[in-house]
């Protein structure tokens, strides 16, 4: 690992040394299993201790935040700067009143799902198609079985690059099918959500719609979800079968023979192989088709 922009040990106050990992292989803490190390990957006790690391990183590093790794494809060549993992962290989920939860971005969308039937509130169950923790679903306007994230955001807590947090509605974003723009230099750390009462609503309703997905997704594979977000009026997966590219296979990457909009690393892909087969996927899609599909995983770091 070379280059003027990475992040050193020596940057990094003692303080936080138990909680950082240097060089830290992505692999570990992705979905897919692939992408190369971290500069430094640290995992905050709790939002004191993240705003607090903020404020003394360097002016200059980069910081990329991450909850469970799904939706996020890291380059062989890894990453510069700081990784801020949620995953185990700002975990707490309450009920503020009647219909409202107070959310933090570390919460994974299933408990989400799971402790709103619990409630009586929905419609929460679509949570439990997510598989990322809230934060990420805040950042991309996540959903699953027609459901979206920011149809229920009340307001945000946000922390920007120096350790300041604030509330901002919801009328400080603009919200689109998988798009969030807001003001610059901010990361969500927690949410209030509204929801409806729905006392009827059991256990039985997430379970129908797991079933469901089982049945239709490579659950169990080693994937990031849904690659490409759907183009108006179509499916991303039924294009990419009708282009005849399920089961195409670049290294030990393939397009999902189950559903064509999931990409699978079969135990020994590189980031390489998967970017390569997305970018495949692309261009054929491109010539058959004349639409281009968009990713909806986020591709970062850099090559090897």
């Amino acid at each position: 690992m070379s280059g003027t922009l990475q992040l050193r040990a020596a940057q990094i106050p003692q303080e936080f040394s138990a909680r950082v990992a240097f060089d830290a292989p992505m692999s570990k803490y992705t979905s897919w299993h692939a992408g190369g190390p971290a500069d430094v990957f640290f995992t905050p006790r709790d939002v004191t201790d993240l705003s607090s690391f903020l404020r003394q990183l360097p002016a200059d590093a980069q910081t990329l935040w991450i909850g469970l790794g799904s939706n996020l494809l890291v380059r062989d060549g890894g990453v510069r700067g700081a990784v801020i993992s949620m995953n185990g962290t700002l975990g707490t989920l309450e009920r503020v009143s009647a219909t409202r939860i107070h959310a933090q971005a570390g919460v994974p969308c299933a408990r989400l799902a799971k402790q709103c039937v619990k409630w009586g509130l929905g419609p929460a169950e679509f949570f439990a198609g997510i598989p990322g923790t809230l934060g990420g679903a805040l950042a991309m306007n996540a959903g699953a079985w027609d459901g979206e994230t920011w149809r229920h955001v009340i307001e945000v807590d946000v922390l920007d690059r120096h350790g300041m947090r604030r509330t901002r509605p919801y009328s400080d974003y603009e919200i689109s099918y998988r798009q969030v723009r807001g003001p610059a230099d901010e990361w969500f750390i927690a949410a209030r959500l509204e929801f409806e009462r729905r006392p009827a609503v059991n256990d039985a309703a997430i379970r129908e719609l797991l079933e469901r997905r089982k049945a239709t997704q490579p659950i169990g594979e080693w994937s990031c979800g849904s690659v490409f977000t759907n183009p108006p009026g179509e499916h991303a997966g039924r294009l990419i079968e009708k282009a005849g590219l399920k089961g195409f296979r670049i290294g030990d990457a393939s397009v999902s023979e189950k559903h064509a909009n999931f990409i699978i690393n079969h135990g020994a892909a590189r980031a390489a192989d998967i970017e390569a087969l997305i970018v495949h996927v692309q261009r054929t899609v491109a010539e058959v088709h004349h639409i281009e599909l968009k990713t909806e995983v986020r591709i970062v770091g850099v090559p090897a």
